[in-house]
């Protein structure tokens, strides 16, 4: 396994922490792969995360966002003790985080059929959107003198 040491880049950066906590985060999501999920894009500026969460019930998961990440949990409460022969659905706690862009918000979410599906959009402020500035034309007139007169 590699380890990546970021802090030579430290010292010469300012204002990139976010990004080296992204590239650390990447490095150590591969290490768990419960429960199992996908990222879809629904149209430019909307997006749904479905996990496959089967075993849970509704109030045993909590969605949380907060600066730029959003947090699912899922904590399984037994309430009686059960004998299995074989289990192969896995209800295991589980702490699952995702980063997200600038602007992007958590819209809604939704459990039906063992799936977790959270909408998100992004809303970019009007004053943050590209705007097309005019450009006047220059008229065809001859440059004004100045009047000779003395201040």
């Amino acid at each position: 396994m590699r380890t990546y040491d970021f802090s030579p880049l430290f010292r010469s950066t300012i204002g990139f922490d976010r990004l080296f906590d992204l590239a650390e985060a990447a490095h150590r999501a591969g290490e768990d792969h419960y429960p199992p999920y996908n990222i879809e894009r629904l149209s430019e500026d909307s997006y749904q995360i479905v996990l496959a969460i089967a075993g849970f019930a509704p109030d045993e998961i909590s969605v949380t966002a907060e600066q730029n990440v959003l947090t699912v949990q899922g904590v399984k409460v037994e309430k009686a003790e059960r004998e299995y022969i074989y289990q192969g659905i896995s209800t295991r706690r589980f702490k699952r985080q995702f980063s997200l862009a600038d602007y992007v918000e958590v819209k809604s979410a939704a459990f039906d059929n063992g799936l977790l599906r959270i909408e998100l959009a992004r809303e970019v402020p009007e004053a943050m959107k590209p705007r097309r500035i005019a450009i006047n034309a220059a008229s065809n007139t001859a440059p004004r003198q100045l009047e000779n007169v003395a201040a």
